[in-house]
């Protein structure tokens, strides 16, 4: 094990930095996982997540958690319907049978709610692994050993530090300078809670499930929550500044409202029940994409893994399966016997991380452009007939 007696810190406490530290818990290995929030419960959690055989799933179950898994997992969260930007349904997975609706079966991708994901993820590892209240703003390079900056004027110290600190990752920047480019597509994320009262129309159409709404060149797809709460964002065409050229005040619900009502004027008036409930919250969250040849001479000392690694859009649902899946691939390639040193492994782990990286990006990108054309209907119907 080429990490034997080596001190290994991760940066950020996503689900494929704690899937990391779990997998290599299990080995035995001396890890730490750095996070910025606060604490554990300072921030609510977002939308729901389906877990996909081959990768998120196969992850959980390397890690011995699978039955946990299934005790926090939504049955039936996976049911999609899809609408036109009428609210007609123009499919809908509540009128077929579950004969794909299990464990091992490869289209099979159960939802679980990310508070929950996290939740068994975090009492999964021994008590002082996490370092909470932990935002990294510099490593530093002493006697070969990295120091660890943080905000709050902490420092520690480690031999190898993992990037698993999402789009704005810290640690990227240590590795290379490729940046992600501006797939043309920004989303709208809001949460509504108490949704059966203050939505109660989009609440009976989700059904517990989720809605895949599309007209005009638009998307907005809803999804219910453990919780009662209806998670949904919006997807438009826009130039990559209009956030800031929009002069919307994304922290004023009524504010949102307003855009909302003026940017998707041209559908049904069912959608506004999104939008009517002073309060709500909305982030603004302009949809990137790496390079997809992107590459870098390999070190010894840092890696990346998740968004920090090979950030895309969300509209092919890849992006915490691959994140939990390179947690177990780097995990493999760490503690497995297979090469000599540190550097060996991670240059295998990133050669093969950024070849499956590039094609789902490729395809995520596909599905970006196909989900904001006039015939996105027509695309996701052909898509469910295959």
């Amino acid at each position: 094990m080429v990490v034997k007696n080596k001190k290994i810190a991760i940066i950020g406490g996503g689900p494929g930095g704690l899937t990391l530290a779990r997998l290599l818990q299990q080995k035995g290995v001396d890890v730490t996982v750095y996070e910025r929030d606060a604490g554990r419960f300072v921030r609510v959690q977002g939308a729901t997540l389906d877990l996909h055989d081959n990768s998120g799933l196969k992850a959980l179950k390397e890690a011995g958690l699978m039955e946990a898994f299934k005790k926090y997992y939504r049955p039936g969260a996976d049911k999609m319907r899809i609408a036109d930007q009428y609210g007609n349904l123009v499919y809908d997975q509540h009128n077929e049978p579950d004969n794909m609706a299990d464990f091992g079966h490869e289209h099979f991708r159960p939802e679980i709610d990310r508070g929950p994901l996290r939740d068994l993820l975090l009492d999964s590892l021994r008590p002082e692994t996490i370092v909470w209240d932990s935002h990294i703003t510099a490593l530093e390079k002493e006697k070969g050993i990295w120091k660890l900056v943080f905000q709050n004027g902490k420092t520690e110290t480690a031999d190898l530090v993992i990037g698993a600190d999402g789009a704005n990752s810290k640690i990227r920047p240590y590795l290379t300078t490729i940046r992600p480019f501006y797939s043309g597509i920004t989303v709208v994320e809001g949460n509504l809670y108490e949704a059966a009262e203050k939505a109660p129309r989009i609440y009976e159409m989700v059904k517990g499930g989720k809605v895949f709404a599309f007209g005009n060149q638009k998307s907005l797809i809803v999804s219910a929550k453990g919780d009662g709460s209806l998670s949904f964002y919006t997807g438009c065409k826009t130039q990559e500044t209009w956030v800031r050229d929009s002069g919307i005040d994304f922290k004023d619900s009524q504010s949102v409202a307003t855009w909302f009502r003026t940017e998707f004027s041209d559908w049904d008036e069912i959608w506004m029940e999104l939008f009517a409930t002073e309060g709500t919250s909305f982030i603004p969250r302009p949809q990137y994409c790496m390079p997809l040849d992107q590459t870098w001479k390999a070190r010894a000392d840092s890696t990346l893994i998740g968004d920090a690694a090979h950030l895309m859009p969300p509209y092919a649902g890849e992006g915490v399966n691959m994140a939990m899946l390179d947690a177990l691939e780097l995990s493999n390639c760490l503690t497995g016997t297979d090469f000599l040193d540190i550097e060996e492994a991670i240059a295998h782990y990133e050669k093969q991380m950024r070849k499956r990286a590039s094609e789902i990006a490729k395809m995520t990108l596909e599905q970006t452009e196909a989900l904001h054309s006039e015939n996105a209907i027509s695309h996701m119907l052909e898509l469910f007939k295959e």
